[in-house]
Parts: C-alpha cells; sequence; structure tokens
C-alpha cells in the first residue's frame, strides 16, 4: 500500500465528507477511493470513518489523526521540493478562484503553465465574492481589495487599473461628465463583489475620493458590464484587461482621465502554508509572474 497516497486521499475525503466528491478532486475512481481508506484503516489498525448510505463522519480516531497526516505530508512535499521534483511527477487539480477580467487573463496564458507540467490541471473558477475556501474546495482565490480574514494567508502579487469608460453612442446622448459631480447625472453601470456597489472611488494622483452614484444596472459579473457598456447602457468603471482592446479600436472611450478610478491591491489567499502541495506552489507562482508581467498590474502608483 503507498501510505502517502492513501493519506492524501483520506485527507481530501475528510475535508470533502465525501467519496465522491475526493474521488473527482483527486481523478480517482470511487471505488479507488474506498480500497485506499480501507487499506488505511487495516494498516493502522483503527476505524477512521463512520459510514451510512447516506452520510459520512470522522471517527475520534480519524479526528486524532488529521494533523499527524498532515505533518508527515508535509515532510513528503518538502523532501520532494528539496530534491527538485521532476516535472513530470507533478500532477493532480488545483483549484482556482478569480474575478472575470483576471480569469480571461490567465486563460491566455495559461497554455505555457500546462505545457511544462503535463500532469497538472487547472480548474479556474470565475467569483467575484470571497468564498469559505475550504468548505468550496478551493485551493487559491485571488481577491480585490483589502483582506479582513485574518484565518487566511495573503499574499499581495499587483495592483488593478482601472478606467471610467462609455460608449461613444452613449456619450453622443448627452454631455459627457467633466467633473465627479457630474456622475449623479449618467446612467451608471455596476457590477456587484464585495464592498459597496453603489460608490465608485477616483483618484487625482494625490487623494481618493469617493463618489455615490445609483446604478441603472448591476451585474454580478465584470464581463456582463463590459458588454452593456459597449452597447450603450451608460458609463462604467472597468478593468484595463477588458476596457483597453476597446479603448485602442474606438468602441469605448475614457472619460475623465485627469480622475482615475482607485488602484486596488489583488492579493492571493490560501488556507495554509503547511502542506502546500508542489502543484499549488507552481499554480501561485504563475500566477505572480503573470500579473508581474503586465506593467499595468506591476505595482502601486504609491
Amino acid at each position: 500500500m503507498d501510505i502517502v497516497s492513501a493519506l492524501r486521499t483520506f485527507l481530501r475525503v475528510a475535508e470533502t465528507s465525501s467519496f465522491s466528491a475526493a474521488a473527482q478532486d483527486l481523478h480517482l475512481t470511487q471505488p479507488a477511493v474506498s480500497r485506499q481508506i480501507s487499506a488505511l484503516e487495516a494498516r493502522l489498525n483503527v476505524r477512521l470513518l463512520h459510514r451510512t448510505t447516506s452520510a459520512l463522519a470522522l471517527t475520534a480516531e480519524g479526528e486524532r489523526i488529521i494533523p499527524m497526516a498532515l505533518r508527515v505530508l508535509e515532510a513528503v512535499d518538502e523532501l520532494g521540493d528539496s530534491l527538485g521534483q521532476d516535472a513530470a511527477t507533478l500532477t493532480g487539480n488545483v483549484k482556482l478562484s478569480v474575478p472575470a477580467p483576471l480569469g480571461l487573463f490567465l486563460a491566455d496564458r495559461v497554455e505555457s503553465l500546462l505545457a511544462r507540467h503535463p500532469g497538472l490541471s487547472v480548474e479556474l473558477i470565475f467569483k467575484e465574492d470571497a468564498s469559505d475556501l475550504v468548505q468550496d474546495g478551493i485551493d487559491l482565490e485571488v481577491r480585490i481589495g483589502p483582506v479582513s480574514d485574518n484565518g487566511l494567508i495573503c499574499r499581495r502579487i499587483g495592483w488593478t487599473t482601472a478606467f471610467l469608460v462609455a460608449s461613444p453612442a452613449y456619450l453622443a446622448t448627452c454631455c459627457p461628465p467633466t467633473v465627479l459631480e457630474d456622475l449623479t447625472d449618467h446612467a451608471c453601470i455596476c457590477y456587484q463583489r464585495a464592498g459597496d456597489n453603489r460608490a465608485w472611488s477616483f483618484s487625482d494622483g494625490a487623494c481618493d475620493v469617493a463618489v455615490r452614484i445609483t446604478p441603472r444596472l448591476i451585474a454580478h459579473n465584470a464581463v456582463a458590464v463590459h458588454r452593456a457598456t459597449v452597447a450603450g447602457a451608460g458609463l462604467s468603471v472597468l478593468s484595463h484587461i477588458l476596457a483597453l482592446p476597446d479603448m485602442q479600436s474606438g468602441r469605448l472611450v475614457e472619460v475623465m482621465p485627469d480622475f482615475r478610478p482607485t488602484r486596488l491591491p489583488i492579493s492571493v489567499v490560501y488556507p495554509s502554508r503547511r502542506n502546500m502541495p508542489l502543484r499549488t506552489k507552481v499554480v501561485l507562482e504563475f500566477l505572480a509572474e503573470a500579473v508581474h508581467d503586465d506593467p499595468l498590474m506591476r505595482a502601486s502608483e504609491a
């Protein structure tokens, strides 16, 4: 029996409370997961899980073994790192939750990562709001703005750049805003995420100013906001990832360039540094390098 694989399987079953979910995450069949758990129980001569047709729960012995299993796997991962594991041995799936614009940015670049690591797979989850990482089984999540959850490890990897934009068709129907107070007279399109979606923050290079707005349209995805803006529904604050191609083609026009939207930190959060699999470390470094390579996300104006 491969006890390391069995311990990994046991921990995934404990996290998901499901043989089938663990099997899907580990790219195994459900019977294979069941066999590994049974073999581990036989090896340790203890029962680790209570199984019924409708529920799965840890026994007291199963609860006690978790911290020990984590220490064993952490040591194994550290050993692999120190010996320079061959790329071909890096296998498994990494769940990465990102806001939609950054997800599109990564989708254009992820081929190079997958080509270097044939055994690696990445699940890109487009999500604007914060997740419960452990409950949702997410390995890494990108969050925009301050991170208030002290229970997570947080690594800042860059800063947003956004533009206040509108379509030429929309601007032809009204007087374009020239000062921030003018925004109250315009149709504003917002996307819903953590924080106040009825205020936009702008910077003149010296200070930030928050402006209250009355949205005509609120969407839960930045790509929907982008499409509505191009269609002429109003003004919006868009990531440079979405806005720049249309600004260059003339489909969108920057409004009030002297007051650009405030730049926000881009951070990656994850549950713990302990027992982080090599595959997750590789995806984290790929993400950080991809953001750093974009000059509009590389550094703060501060």
